[in-house]
């Protein structure tokens, strides 16, 4: 397997694990998150900003959580 190759089928795993997350947002809280599995999508947001970072791109904590939990933050908290 190429290296191309190997970051779309990450990518793909990454999209799928934020689907699964956002259909599970009742059940799966971030407290859970990090209790069960030592991190929560907050976690998953900042990762997403430092990955941007580290390929020059600047992408704010707002942007990053939006991306991770699918709509702006405040909204999501207030659900």
């Amino acid at each position: 397997m190429d290296q191309k190759m190997q970051t779309e089928l990450e990518a793909a795993a990454f999209r799928r694990l934020l689907e699964h997350l956002d259909s599970r947002k009742e059940q799966v809280q971030n407290l859970d998150l990090m209790n069960l599995a030592g991190f929560c999508r907050n976690c998953l947001a900042k990762w997403y900003r430092a990955a941007a970072e580290e390929r020059g791109l600047a992408i704010s904590d707002d942007a990053a959580r939006e991306r991770i939990y699918g709509m702006p933050y405040p909204e999501w908290k207030s659900k």
